[in-house]
């Protein structure tokens, strides 16, 4: 090997030294900036899974939470449609007495109701053919009134109007147990569903 061919190789081996030694560094500052890219896109990562799980419980939460209020609501529905039965079954019953039974309540309500004791009493067509005249019979002796039975009928499931001049006072069945529903319901629930 002549001078030129050593200094040649020389160079040559100082310049591989050389780009192994920057290769090298490239290599470990590639390396460094990769661990940091994987470590920054880990924690996005975390950071992500823990806001998506946040969501995803508060989610769960709200529809729990729906859940129960459609659960009460149902519950509350079917109670209130077991009142309106209970009601609905009390009108019935009244409506359907035996003739003297029936006869007895109507009589008691027109001496209740009756202020002037000269008043109409208006039925329905059904209960002033079988019960009428000896209900007002039995009120105007039981009770010391001078009613009248009117030829005119309403339609009414039970019950009668009273009618004094211009003023009628409605005791209809119908609406003598709504009107007890407003001043009974609570009591009918607490029975219904102690």
């Amino acid at each position: 090997m002549n001078g030129i061919e050593k200094i040649t190789q020389r160079i040559s081996a100082d310049a591989q030294a050389e780009i192994d030694r920057v290769l090298g560094e490239a290599r470990a500052e590639a390396e460094k900036i990769a661990a940091r890219y994987k470590a920054q896109a880990d924690a996005e990562a975390a950071d992500l899974d823990a806001k998506n799980k946040k969501a995803a419980a508060e989610r769960e939460e709200r529809l729990a939470g729906t859940a129960q209020m459609e659960a009460r609501k149902a519950a509350l529905a079917a109670k209130q449609e077991m009142v309106e039965r209970a009601y609905d079954l009390a009108l019935k019953k009244l409506c359907s007495l035996p003739g003297e039974k029936y006869t007895e309540v109507l009589a008691a309500l027109l001496v209740q109701a009756s202020s002037t004791g000269k008043e109409e009493v208006i039925f329905s067509d059904k209960d002033r053919r079988k019960v009428g005249k000896a209900a007002v019979d039995k009120a105007n002796k039981d009770g010391g009134k001078k009613l009248t039975l009117s030829g005119e009928t309403r339609a009414i499931p039970g019950g009668f109007i009273l009618r004094s001049e211009n003023v009628e006072v409605n005791c209809a069945f119908d609406t003598l147990v709504r009107l007890q529903k407003a001043e009974t319901a609570g009591e009918v629930v607490r029975k219904l569903f102690s």
